[in-house]
């Protein structure tokens, strides 16, 4: 014999609440359909299933029997309920996010983390990629959002950008890095240390030979390259090399008291880390809740990275 799921449900929440007109309101039903039910119940399966005469509600061993089967489902459709409510104001859900690997390791691996702190149930999977990869990814419905730096975007891309970082690129060394004891380090001086090249397809490859082309380098003294960011900074930590990283990055580090920027003004080309998604994409909540969660994250840093440079960097 199949039985109604719906009428089990209101079953188990009459012998919950002990009553029919509080199982009714339990359920946002009307009193009259849940006696109905309970009524019709009853006489499809031949059995009583409350005590005749007992207030409040008393189920016989059937009835409660079949009821534990109810709130089961009962319980689960509270999950759900609460499920839905959860994921229409950003709370669950999952953010597919993409980014360059010095950023998304440097910075936003703990803004996920913090974001997190008040939203548990959202489950962030994160990707690395460079630009182009990110854009294929984005149009490709891989990513919800990527986090790069990009120049100015080309008009009919699809892509909405969201500046969230002024781009700066500094020239990164150890905290005891002899250059540092040089009174004020010039372009030239930076050619007698060898380099740490950024990975393959980062755009500050191109700035790191841009770089030593405009301080007249004949060649480029590579010794380490293609490096994750902790491995480029257990290197720095360990020899007299120089590498080029975003200022944002080093400024990451500083609690580590490992690396630094040099006091040097170096040229790179206007670029600002930015938010990038699709223009047409429906996006859930929880994508829109992290997004604003990253902006307003950078908007302090903004701040405190600005503060850093001028004490840090031109303060030496």
């Amino acid at each position: 014999m199949k039985i109604d799921e719906r009428h089990l449900i209101q079953l188990a929440a009459v012998v919950k609440t002990g009553g029919v007109t509080e199982g009714a309101a339990l359920l946002g039903l009307a009193q009259p359909a849940v006696s109905r039910t309970l009524s019709m119940l009853e006489k499809r399966l031949g059995e009583p299933l409350f005590v005749r005469g007992r207030r409040p509600l008393q189920p016989t061993a059937f009835g409660l029997a079949l009821a534990e089967h109810g709130f089961v489902m009962l319980a689960a459709s509270r999950k759900a309920s609460d499920l839905v409510e959860s994921f229409r104001v950003g709370k669950s859900g999952v953010v597919r996010v993409g980014g360059t690997p010095f950023f998304m390791d440097g910075l936003i691996a703990g803004i996920c983390a913090e974001f997190q702190s008040s939203h548990p149930d959202v489950r962030i999977d994160q990707s690395y990629g460079y630009f182009r990869d990110l854009r294929a990814a984005l149009k490709a419905d891989q990513i919800d959002l990527a986090i790069c730096p990009i120049d100015i975007l080309d008009e009919g891309s699809g892509l909405e950008f969201q500046q969230i970082l002024p781009g700066r690129n500094v020239v990164a060394c150890r905290v005891t890095h002899p250059l540092l004891l040089k009174r004020r380090p010039q372009p030239s001086h930076l050619l007698e240390y060898p380099w740490v090249a950024p990975p393959p397809g980062s755009p500050l490859l191109a700035d790191l030979r841009a770089l030593l082309l405009s301080f007249g380098a004949t060649e480029l003294k590579i010794r380490y390259s293609g490096g994750s960011l902790m491995a480029v900074i257990n290197y720095l930590k360990m020899a007299d090399a120089l590498t080029i990283m975003p200022h944002s990055v080093v400024f990451a580090q500083r609690k580590d008291k490992s690396i630094t920027a040099l006091p040097i003004t170096i040229p790179h080309p206007e670029r600002a880390l930015a938010i990038l998604s699709r223009v047409d994409a429906p996006r859930s909540p929880a994508v829109d809740q992290f997004a604003t969660f990253v902006r307003s994250g950078f908007e302090n840093l903004r701040h405190l990275i600005k503060r850093h440079e001028e004490a840090v960097v031109w303060g030496l």
